[in-house]
């Protein structure tokens, strides 16, 4: 098959799956601002990063990470000898965990960036 067609059916697959689930947390993530007298204040703002952070990872880092292991997995296990097909495997899991890696270290990131302008947790 066509690469651009597959990426072309994956970008749609996706798409039906996350877009629903965005459109639903945009309505939950902004707390302040709604009315005239209700302003957004750096705590509203800090705390905001930590509503978008739980949701990438909740909602779309998290179940990519585990469809990428269980990809991985069995490209692994129909590889039955295959060099080429084991080594894909490998490096799908291997990206797979280096992925998670980085988006949980992405909190160590945001946790310093909030002591730094002085957050204080409520």
């Amino acid at each position: 098959m066509n690469k651009k067609f597959l990426a072309v059916i994956l970008l749609c697959l996706v798409s039906i799956i996350f877009v629903p689930i965005m459109v639903h947390a945009a309505d939950q993530l902004v707390k302040c601002g709604n009315t005239a007298g209700d302003q957004c204040t750096l705590s509203d703002v800090l705390t905001l990063i930590d509503d978008i952070y739980t949701f990438i990872v909740n909602n779309i880092a998290t179940p990519l990470a585990v469809i990428a292991l269980i990809i991985g997995g069995v490209l692994l296990l129909i590889s039955a000898g295959n060099p080429a097909m084991a080594g894909a495997g490998k490096k799908v899991l291997w990206a797979a965990i280096i992925g998670l890696a980085l988006v949980f270290g992405a909190k160590a990131i945001i946790e310093f960036v909030k002591v730094l302008v002085g957050y204080k947790i409520p």
